[in-house]
């Protein structure tokens, strides 16, 4: 009674369905309730395995608490999806920490959730949802391009937690067909969805099959353009569960509403094992090929793909943040009050000329400049270029009086296809100088946009 009273004082709330005689004993005590065919206590020195397996065809394992070890815990009876209001609910815990997230998760769903792990900064994750002492399981993607620390992660989040990760891989047929058509590298020419389709969606698709939900460690601060509007618990809007068909699949957030600097804080406090890329720069990881080291001044997402548009970078895990982003109304004259247009405009100093359609294309088709121009393609509402905005300003106050206009471009919206088109527009930020004596812009190629950075690029082309 003690210990029930604890959890009630702890969580701040329980399902009715905690609350009675089976429950208390299966959950608080692991020894009054157990299921038919299995040992009441494991072997001596077994490792524990806070894991089942996730596809349906397979026997199914019960999952064991991390922090109960070895003994065996009856399965808990979860909700059922159809009655429950998952708009309503994630308004209901708008506010909740990420532990009575994680709790109301497990509670509800028992051993027909399981916790996507990638190897980064989600371990936080395992450590919430040790921290419910509730049963958990764990499942990743191995894509056979990870880099060799995140298996090590791997390897250390095992053995601190007692557990076993469930990894799924990319069938081999796909992944060798891929790479003798189209090469080990393609997606620098065509773009990553080919490969994270093969290597990542594929894989997470059947892992999903075995389960009613997933939880996962997105978070609205990591990616510009597909993050910003996810709820801590939604119907998923991308993939199937269990039963199949639209709505079988319930996909958790806990971190939704965290910010990237609370979560490491978090880790540190709790002295939890971390991928040992983070101290080498490394913020958001992934695959080796598709992953580098983020810069002063960029966006943690913009190490990853960072050859492609700032606005779409995701693997097809979480497709339907890009589903919703399309189906939004877009910037322009026609604005209509999405997330974009409400933007406040940035890179806002008396140095820096604030550039029109007619201004730029003026610039275009000057021969002989009078003075060269340093140019910036931006979007208001992209994460990259607000990180930029302090270092542009201040370089445009540095070079102001020195022969040298400094001016920005607002590129997104209904003037998107004419940067791409015109003025070397790939993502945002691009930045651009227009010579003195050269008719075509130079684009700046490097990622640090720090003031020494960009004040040597201008004095190299003076």
């Amino acid at each position: 009674v003690y210990d029930l009273g604890q959890m009630i004082w702890s969580h701040g709330r329980i399902s009715s369905k905690i609350l009675t005689a089976a429950r208390i004993g299966a959950v608080r005590q692991q020894v009054a309730v157990v299921p038919a065919g299995l040992p009441a206590k494991a072997p001596k020195g077994q490792r524990a395995r806070a894991v089942r397996p996730l596809c349906a065809a397979e026997p199914a394992r019960k999952p064991v608490s991390a922090s109960a070890a070895s003994s065996p815990v009856a399965p808990v009876e979860e909700e059922e999806a159809s009655a429950v209001d998952y708009e309503a609910l994630a308004q209901e815990l708008v506010g909740a920490s990420p532990l009575e997230i994680m709790d109301r998760a497990l509670d509800m769903f028992g051993s027909e959730i399981a916790i996507a792990f990638s190897g980064a900064e989600d371990v936080a994750l395992i450590e919430y949802a040790k921290l419910t002492g509730r049963p958990f399981s764990v499942f990743s993607l191995d894509t056979g391009r990870l880099n060799p620390e995140t298996y090590e992660l791997f390897d250390k989040v095992e053995k601190h937690y007692g557990i076993h990760i469930e990894y799924m891989f990319p069938e081999a047929s796909e992944v060798q067909d891929l790479v003798r058509s189209k090469g080990l590298f393609s997606f620098y020419e065509d773009g990553h969805q080919e490969c994270c389709r093969v290597r990542k969606v594929r894989p997470l698709r059947r892992a999903l099959k075995g389960l009613k939900a997933w939880i996962t460690g997105q978070r609205k601060d990591q990616s510009p353009g597909t993050r910003a509007s996810i709820p801590v618990v939604q119907v998923d809007p991308s993939f199937e569960g269990l039963h199949g068909g639209a709505g079988s699949l319930i996909k958790w957030n806990p971190v939704a509403n965290v910010d990237g600097k609370d979560i490491w804080t978090f880790l540190r406090t709790m002295d939890v094992p971390v991928n040992t890329l983070h101290a080498q720069g490394y913020v958001s990881i992934g695959c080796e090929p598709c992953t580098r080291p983020v810069l002063p001044g960029q966006h943690e997402r913009e190490g990853r793909w960072w050859w492609e548009d700032a606005t779409a970078k995701e693997c097809g895990l979480h497709k339907g943040n890009i589903d919703r982003e399309d189906q939004a109304p877009k910037v322009g004259v026609n604005g209509n009050g999405s997330a974009e247009a409400r933007a406040p405009d940035i890179f806002q100093s008396q140095a820096i000329v604030n550039l029109t359609r007619p201004g730029i294309e003026n610039l275009l088709r000057l021969e002989n400049r009078a003075e060269p121009w340093l140019t910036v393609l931006y979007a208001p509402w992209c994460p990259y270029c607000q990180a930029m905005e302090a270092s542009y300003v201040e370089l445009a106050e540095k070079l102001s009086g020195s022969g040298i206009k400094v001016a920005k471009f607002r590129a997104d919206g209904e003037q998107k296809p004419f940067a791409q088109a015109e003025l070397q527009l790939q993502s945002f930020p691009t930045i651009l100088l227009f010579p003195g004596r050269t008719v075509k812009p130079i684009k700046y190629p490097s990622e640090k946009r720090d003031v020494q950075s960009l004040l040597a690029f201008v004095n190299s082309l003076r």
